[in-house]
């Protein structure tokens, strides 16, 4: 079942979140030799016209390889993404031929690989195909303009990949009508697996809903995306894995959303590369369990900036702009372990406005390893539940650079309420004195007299009594046991 699939890629991904491991993610894919698999690929429209496409390629079951390998990352890219998922420009030899037409909803009931033009009113490209097939669409300058219903909508099948060649355009103006019990509610909607990639554009508009709604893994390997919603833009159940692309994207709600409602292990997010440009209302990038950077570039807007229960940013250059917390570890899965942001690598600018907001927020333990993040907060800089080293990298906290965590709930150089800076309204020194609403500094974790930074410190085991060290040791990566015994990452398999 797919779900033993999901598994795999959860315990994947949690375990290196948890160990906190510097990586550096391959963008060079070679896709090798594609298998091809003959067969029959039919479509229909309700005027019951049939094309056929003779047979499609499919590479699944080959791991795509890199020219580079991951460097010390339990996060292997060629595990995650096929080299069909790789492929940017799919042969189209044999494939069938589509021509979108007002009114119509044209049925795609087998795998293979359709070319798909022209432009269209209220037309849904709709899939309903075996479990095991997979099928593949590619945009050649589509545009479709619907009222009420999908312009994709996968009702089954193994996947389906989504192609962009050419530009091309999705829209749906109105709010959604359900499709039986099924809420369709996003101009591209699938209730299994699907892949966007290609080296076209995709514009994708949605006055009342979603952008791209996948009830279970939601795959980007390429292309360029402008999506403008009203709710999430990027919305996927169980995992949502970029690894490239450039993205635009406004949102009334999240730029990206990962969350399993009946299962809150999973909601994953993990982005190898890519640009990403987010004006969100709400969070630019949210994920339930795990959101893991391995690089990319980004410039984030929003009432947050990043948040998950496990934050782990491996590189990238990132500029957050929040409204609230720039970086916020809730305690939302009921994966095992603490809420941990931890930042192995990557150069981090951190804006929060006025308030009761926070640069970096975790209900539980920050691990700084390297990296450098530069925090601009007027208010608090760092705040955590549980435990904070800084082990390397540089952090910079309104413009002065220390060399340790800050236990800022109100509080941090240049800023903050309690804290070693200035204090509310300025001139509050080290120890306190000197201004602020509250002088005296805070105390030490041990309940000692100090200046908020807390030492560093060993961690011998976890929340849950298991035999665990801290993520970061010396060096010494420690898989958490949760007291059940030693984690061993499993084999992925492909799709």
């Amino acid at each position: 079942m797919k779900k033993n699939r999901f598994s795999r890629l959860l315990a994947v991904i949690t375990i290196v979140c948890m160990v906190s491991v510097l990586s550096a993610c391959s963008k060079t894919a070679d896709s090798g030799q594609a298998r091809t698999k003959n067969g029959s690929a039919d479509t229909s429209n309700t005027n019951n016209t049939e094309t056929t496409a003779p047979g499609s390629p499919d590479s699944d079951n080959s791991k795509s390889t890199s020219s580079q390998t991951s460097q010390a990352s339990e996060i292997n890219p060629d595990e995650i993404f096929t080299a069909r998922d790789l492929e940017q420009n799919p042969d189209l030899k044999d494939a069938s031929e589509i021509a979108v037409k007002d009114g119509e909803t044209i049925n795609i009931t087998k795998d293979g690989t359709y070319h798909v033009t022209g432009s269209a009113k209220d037309c849904t490209l709709r899939i309903e195909a075996g479990d095991k097939a997979k099928v593949q669409l590619v945009l050649d300058g589509v545009t479709i303009t619907n009222t009420d219903f999908p312009a994709i909508y996968v009702v089954s099948a193994d996947k389906c990949l989504i192609t962009s060649k050419g530009a091309n355009a999705l829209t749906v103006s109105g709010s959604f009508r359900a499709d039986g019990e099924t809420n369709t509610d996003a101009v591209i909607y699938s209730r299994d697996d699907i892949v966007l990639n290609g080296t076209g554009s995709l514009s994708v508009t949605s006055a009342k809903g979603n952008g791209v709604s996948c009830k279970d893994d939601l795959k980007i390997t390429g292309g360029t995306y402008e999506l403008n919603t009203a709710l999430d833009s990027l919305e996927a159940n169980d995992s949502l894995c970029i690894y490239d692309g450039t993205f635009s994207v406004t949102t009334q709600k999240d730029g990206m959303h990962c969350e399993n409602e009946d299962d809150t292990t999973l909601g994953n997010i993990y982005i190898c590369n890519g640009t990403f440009t987010i004006n969100a209302k709400s969070d630019a990038i949210q994920g339930n369990t795990n959101v893991v950077l391995d690089g990319g570039t980004y410039d984030l807007k929003g009432r947050e900036g990043i948040e998950g229960t496990y934050v782990t940013i491996n590189g990238g250059t990132i500029v957050i702009v929040a409204t609230d917390d720039g970086i916020n570890a809730p305690k939302k899965s009921t994966a095992n372990g603490t809420p941990t942001i931890t930042v192995n690598g990557g150069n981090l600018n951190i804006t929060v406005g006025q308030g009761d907001t926070d640069a970096i927020d975790s209900n539980g333990d920050v691990y700084i390893n390297g990296g450098t993040i530069n925090i601009t907060s007027t208010v608090s800089s760092i705040d955590y539940d549980g435990k904070a080293e800084f082990n390397g990298g540089t952090l910079i906290i309104n413009g002065e650079q220390v060399d340790s965590i800050p236990k800022s709930m109100f509080g941090g150089p240049g800023g903050g309420f309690n804290g070693p800076g200035q204090g509310r309204q300025g001139g509050g020194r080290p120890d306190g004195s000197g201004g602020g609403r509250q002088g005296g500094g805070t105390q030490r974790p041990d309940g000692s007299d100090g200046n908020g930074f807390q030492p560093k410190g060993d961690r011998s085991e976890d929340d849950n009594g298991g035999s665990t060290k801290r993520p970061y040791n010396n060096g010494t990566y420690d898989i958490p046991n949760n007291g059940n015994g030693d984690f061993q990452i499993p084999d992925f398999y492909n799709r």
